[in-house]
């Protein structure tokens, strides 16, 4: 298989499971470049593990993953830590900062583990943390910030080295509401600023609401009008002569 010309991230086919418990069931996705992307469903249908898949933090026990025309699950480790560390960017439910590197030291990590000298790093995290509101914290330790402002932290250490995805798990779960929508606001508006494609992760609709696009899961299985027949289901030749599985729909 190769990846389509219009999605950046694609997978087909994909399987996954916890200690013998099923966690993705034969699921197919597209994103493509620039998009804003919701996974959507219940607590435990298997969003977190299909980001991890997607972002090369987990390898299917089945199944394809490609990004940019690169196969993501057959890549050895060490060629897949350096795509994860140039080219994604990830946010969790917890900032997970450093608590010995001042703000602007955690925002710059990821320029500064790539090899970026400590000035260009310095200007571009203090840049990102000025876009999401937090720059007048730069010198701060993370333990003098609250808790929304360490999450935009972790935005800016996301976005400071210009990846090509954002990957968002729950990136709101332990904010309060009106700290959610400013937190939301200030990643999607920075993503489409700067042409990144965000693949989000969350159960709550207002968080679905932002995206461009969203795909529901249900027990592992991607489920609605839109999802993909099974990969093993018979495939038919489409108008223009592809599959019938469209993985962007």
């Amino acid at each position: 298989m190769v990846a389509a010309p219009e999605d950046l991230l694609r997978a087909r086919g994909l399987h996954h499971e916890y200690e013998g418990s099923p966690a993705l069931l034969d699921v197919c996705v597209g994103v493509r470049e620039g998009e804003i992307l919701c996974v959507t469903g219940p607590r435990g249908c298997g969003k977190s593990t299909l980001l991890g898949c997607l972002s090369g933090r987990l390898v299917p026990a089945r199944g394809e993953v490609w990004f940019d025309g690169v196969p993501l699950h057959t890549l050895p480790v060490p060629a897949r830590e350096r795509l994860r560390r140039d080219r994604f960017g990830w946010i969790g439910s917890e900032p997970h900062l450093l608590p010995e590197l001042t703000v602007w030291e955690n925002a710059a990590l990821p320029l500064l583990l790539s090899g970026a000298g400590r000035r260009r790093a310095r200007r571009t995290a203090c840049e990102w943390l000025e876009r999401l509101d937090v720059g007048y914290c730069a010198r701060s330790r993370p333990g003098a910030l609250l808790q929304a402002q360490r999450q935009r932290v972790a935005i800016a250490r996301a976005l400071a080295h210009s990846p090509a995805v954002v990957f968002a798990d729950e990136p709101t779960a332990p904010l309060h509401q009106a700290d959610r929508a400013q937190v939301l606001r200030t990643l999607t508006t920075a993503a489409r600023s700067h042409g990144i494609t965000v693949v989000l992760a969350s159960h709550d609709a207002r968080v679905a609401a932002v995206a461009d696009r969203a795909v529901t899961l249900v027990d592992g299985r991607r489920v609605g009008p839109d999802a993909p027949p099974p990969t093993d289901a018979p495939v038919r030749p489409g108008p223009e002569g592809r599959a019938a599985c469209s993985l962007s729909a």
